[in-house]
């Protein structure tokens, strides 16, 4: 963020016309590999409406949250719309996969792109290198946004691009465990903090806010 070439956006950025108005969470574990271990705790889905800034929902491994907003979001000119999450550094970056709706019960997944080593895991406090990842949320560290393009799914016969209704985030589970990981869209796994067995694992969702509605 900041930097040449970024695609970065900041919360302030007059890009934004309106942001999400409504939110559902769905929690997973501090650490899926641990069958005591407990749901995380940090925030509510309060903390994901309206500009970022008044605190985060931890999304734990593989949970995730569904947001909805007071119009539609549509395939307008460049990207249309950006997730914020809480990272305080442009290195640790944690991952999640963006999803849409026009019904709020099929969606279909934006293809991402990790290409981020696979043979090393990355530990918990662990560093990434925004370069290498594409259509995931989480790219950016606290008050950028990390945009995407409906343009990406204009072949998609299930939505409607230009009347999406809902916005799913899903906390990538960056364990490259086999029984665990979790793949982009070319089948690579995709490797980001973990374990994080603290009550703010996985995604801390900041907020989502529209840029053509």
């Amino acid at each position: 963020a900041g930097q040449p070439g970024t695609t970065a956006i900041h919360m302030d950025s007059s890009s934004f016309v309106a942001w999400a108005s409504d939110c559902n969470v769905n929690l997973g574990t501090e650490d899926i590999s641990n069958s005591q271990s407990n749901i995380v705790s940090t925030g509510n889905y309060t903390m994901a409406i309206g500009q970022p800034g008044s605190g985060v929902v931890s999304l734990g491994d593989g949970g995730y949250a569904t947001l909805t907003f007071q119009r539609n979001i549509i395939n307008g000119p460049g990207w249309d719309f950006a997730v914020f999450e809480n990272s305080f550094s442009d290195v640790f970056l944690e991952l999640a996969y963006v999803e849409v709706s026009s019904n709020g019960v099929d969606f279909v997944r934006f293809p991402s792109t990790s290409n981020t080593q696979d043979t090393l895991q990355i530990d918990a406090f662990g560093s990434l290198e925004a370069e290498k990842i594409n259509n995931l949320a989480g790219k950016y560290r606290a008050t950028f946004g990390t945009p995407f393009d409906l343009q990406d799914l204009i072949n998609e016969p299930i939505i409607d691009v230009n009347a999406i209704s809902h916005v799913k985030i899903i906390d990538v589970i960056g364990s490259l465990n086999d029984t665990y990981c979790n793949f982009d869209s070319q089948n690579n796994k995709i490797n980001d903090p973990w374990p994080t067995p603290f009550p703010s694992s996985g995604f801390d969702l900041d907020a989502v806010g529209i840029i053509n509605e």
